[in-house]
């Protein structure tokens, strides 16, 4: 794969503003050109390139990622249960977060993106988190070993853990409503959800109303069926702390 020195200059400082370790700096310079490559592949679109592109490295990404999260979570959070724990690592390593750290790291700025998937507003998002995800697998085909990689992702696991964790239910709303309903002895929630927009960067495309025993409890909207859902949840939960339903 080719590549140009202006390239070549903008990986190098778009990987010294991520502030690895300075040892494992220097595995990313011009002559470590194989390195740069990496960083190069995983920072490009199918959109831009059908053969070489980001897809590979972040399916290895992804495995990287689960596992350093759960060596995170072990080691900081050594007496949670280890339902608590996949709970938690579902939020350390999901998509969203992944885009957070995209935006926090200015991924979008680097990225190599044809213009079809460039003009999709919508894909933004998604591209951005998959990005990143690419990127820890570039990480770490480049160094070969998980410790710069995870010392580097701790303090946007330990900003993202204080925020869940400040959370009584962790901002899994649904599976939270489901058990305070059940606890109460009343039915399980029903949503139902339509599409009001076809347009994809709606920020309400969808709206959610959800039912607890025949009864509209609370709505939500969202891009998405399950952003949607989701906020229905959480103002269900907010409906149930100051009001009652007869079995």
């Amino acid at each position: 794969m080719k590549i140009s020195n202006h390239r070549v200059e903008e990986i190098i400082n778009f990987i010294k503003g991520l502030k690895l370790d300075q040892k494992f700096q220097k595995e990313f310079t011009k002559e470590k050109i194989k390195n740069i490559l990496y960083i190069n592949e995983s920072l490009t679109h199918s959109s831009a390139n059908s053969e070489i592109n980001y897809e590979n490295l972040e399916f290895l990404g992804d495995a990287v990622l689960r596992l350093i999260a759960s060596d995170f979570i072990k080691n900081k959070y050594p007496y949670m249960q280890v339902g608590e724990r996949s709970e938690l690592r579902s939020h350390l390593v999901s998509d969203q977060w992944l885009e957070e750290v995209g935006k926090k790291i200015e991924i979008k700025s680097v990225l190599v993106i044809g213009n079809k998937a460039l003009r999709d507003k919508s894909a933004n998002a998604t591209i951005q988190a998959e990005a990143t995800e690419a990127l820890i697998g570039a990480l770490y085909e480049s160094l070969t070993i998980v410790e710069p990689i995870k010392d580097w992702l701790i303090p946007f696991w330990e900003e993202k853990s204080k925020e869940v964790l400040a959370d009584p239910h962790k901002k899994n709303y649904k599976s939270a409503l489901q058990e305070l309903t059940q606890s109460k002895g009343l039915s399980i929630p029903i949503y139902k959800t339509i599409e009001i927009d076809k347009k994809h960067d709606n920020p309400e495309r969808f709206f959610c109303n959800v039912y607890v025993k025949n009864r509209s409890i609370a709505e939500g909207s969202g891009k998405s069926m399950k952003q949607a859902e989701k906020n229905a949840a959480s103002k269900a939960l907010k409906y149930f702390e100051n009001n009652v339903i007869d079995q």
